[in-house]
């Protein structure tokens, strides 16, 4: 179980407290301010427990989706233009505008974690918005994946989401001819 600074404060009492749990080995410090009852947890949990606002979006999502089996280098979050920018250097960064940024997020278990992600239809709109900084490859494996998925996906939010960019008809093209 993670917990934050002030959650060991309000359970151990003290920061005293706090230090002579790590030295007992019953309190684990990951990071500053992240504490965990574990020895071994999941970087996945201390992303999102450090960045609760965040979602998981880009290579990250389509990862974590299956809809490819290249491991990203680094963990692609979305927030919203008026967050402050993260300055960790295991994530990047996009900044959404409020808009557009709430829809399709869902909750998803990864690897017994529970994590802030982009749906497979979203993620769809983001993968024909961002063609070009894909490589050819790794956007064609996607795309097969789609095709594979293309009959239990929900089209009508396809379009609810595409219709949110001003290029949605445009967008729309795209996924008639690539994906059915």
């Amino acid at each position: 179980m993670l917990l934050t600074y002030q959650e060991c404060i309000d359970k151990f009492g003290s920061d005293y407290k706090i230090k002579k749990e790590i030295a007992d080995g019953m309190l684990f410090m990951k990071e500053k301010g992240i504490y965990s009852t574990k020895r071994n947890s999941s970087e996945i949990d201390v992303i999102m427990l450090k960045y609760p606002k965040a979602v998981y979006t880009g290579r990250s999502a389509f990862y974590y989706h299956s809809l490819t089996d290249v491991i990203p280098d680094h963990y692609y979050l979305a927030t919203r233009r008026t967050d402050t920018r993260i300055r960790d250097s295991r994530i990047r960064q996009s900044f959404v505008k409020d808009d557009i940024f709430e829809a399709g997020i869902s909750q998803m278990q990864y690897n017994n974690s529970q994590i802030r992600i982009y749906n497979i239809e979203r993620m769809l709109i983001e993968l024909m918005r961002f063609k070009a900084k894909f490589p050819m490859d790794y956007y064609k494996e996607i795309i097969q994946n789609y095709r594979r998925l293309s009959f239990d996906m929900d089209f009508g939010l396809v379009e609810e989401y595409a219709a949110m960019f001003n290029n949605g008809a445009r967008l729309m093209d795209m996924i008639q001819m690539e994906v059915l």
